[in-house]
């Protein structure tokens, strides 16, 4: 079962249910991901323009309340040969990512309109070999794979540019070429104490050290198989569309929820020059983090932005992937409301 039908094959969708259309269509499914990406990089490319319109550089920069900026600062971009943050390259980078946008839309385009809807009727052997069989372990294993290695990737290419063209260190107030500590025994005396590293050499190393697992991991993926029977324990009759999202949502949502925790308190990754103060943790029925610092007109820094949002979208989503797990094991949300409405119906008789 790829997604819940409460029993009905003939279930129709609403249209916010958006996930079903592309549900069994891989090659709508490809779509939905590249207008997706689209969409970010247009966000991104227009916020960082917007933010440098607006930007004024008597101001911190942490006490603006801006986003993109900040993290162009924190790896290197934006500052003159002197070593002072001026601005130098963020149109750049705006602009190439509205660019990239129009690519990305162009080909969810593409994938929606031309190419098939499902990549198994493709004529390209390879593009045949990313069909989605959700039950099949071995199809989802060598999809997981491919996402590994091109996370791994995405962790050299950060690794390299600290290495090459350097990122801002806030202990010298200036950008300097950062080389990676792969201490193994560092790296994992910083999974308990994350939050105080003040070394971007340890930062650097942690990313190269996963970059390596990661490749590892998704060449592990895409070269091996199913190994022995498909058991209920392996995930026979639970691995689906809805399981999937369900851990893909709960992935995301421990992401954001660290983030928020590491934004918060860590001054290295996260400049005081760029992102503000360190914040105050608070807790009234749910956690929440304020500034320290007083900014006039009631603003807020950078820090106590990205903490706030990161850690509620990333509450929301655990909140989904509880959800979706819940509906990939077989449970009906529709039995709450029938037992919602016995209820009503038993106060009735009762009181009557």
């Amino acid at each position: 079962m790829s997604m819940q039908t409460y029993g009905n094959p003939d279930v129709t969708y609403g249209w916010w249910a958006g996930n079903s259309v592309v549900t069994n269509q891989s090659g709508r499914f490809i779509s939905s991901h590249a207008a997706h990406t689209g969409l970010i990089a247009w966000a991104a490319g227009a916020n960082t323009l917007f933010e440098l319109s607006k930007f004024d550089p008597s101001v911190p920069m942490g006490n603006q309340g801006l986003v993109t900026l900040p993290h162009l600062a924190g790896i290197g971009i934006g500052f003159d040969e002197a070593g002072a943050w001026t601005g130098a390259g963020v149109v750049t980078i705006g602009l190439l990512h509205l660019i990239v946008s129009m690519v990305y839309g162009a080909g969810g385009l593409l994938h929606a309109i031309y190419f098939p809807e499902d990549m198994q009727d493709s004529e390209v052997l390879q593009a045949k070999k990313f069909k989605l069989e959700w039950d099949n372990p071995d199809n989802q294993t060598f999809i997981l794979g491919h996402h590994l290695v091109l996370f791994g990737i995405a962790n050299i290419w950060f690794v390299e540019w600290a290495r090459i063209h350097g990122i801002y260190d806030p202990a010298l107030d200036a950008v300097r070429q950062v080389q990676y500590n792969l201490d193994v025994s560092a790296i994992w005396n910083h999974q308990f104490d994350f939050l105080t590293i003040d070394s971007l050499e340890d930062v650097m190393g942690g990313h190269a050290f996963l970059a390596f697992w990661q490749i590892i991991g998704g060449a592990f993926h895409i070269a091996t198989k199913q190994i022995g029977e498909y058991t209920e324990f392996k995930g026979s009759g639970l691995l689906s569309a809805e399981a999937i999202l369900s851990w893909s949502l709960a992935g995301i949502g421990w992401m954001a929820i660290v983030a928020a925790f590491w934004c918060a308190q860590n001054t290295t990754v996260y400049p005081v020059e760029f992102y503000g103060e360190p914040l105050a943790f608070k807790f009234v029925v749910s956690p929440y983090w304020i500034d320290t610092a007083d900014l006039p007109g009631g603003l807020h820094t950078s820090r106590a932005w990205l903490t706030n949002v990161h850690y509620y979208l990333g509450f929301f989503y655990i909140q989904g992937h509880l959800f979706h797990a819940l509906r990939a094991m077989g449970f009906d949300f529709k039995r709450i409301r029938s037992a919602l409405n016995n209820m009503d119906s038993a106060s009735v008789t009762l009181n009557g």
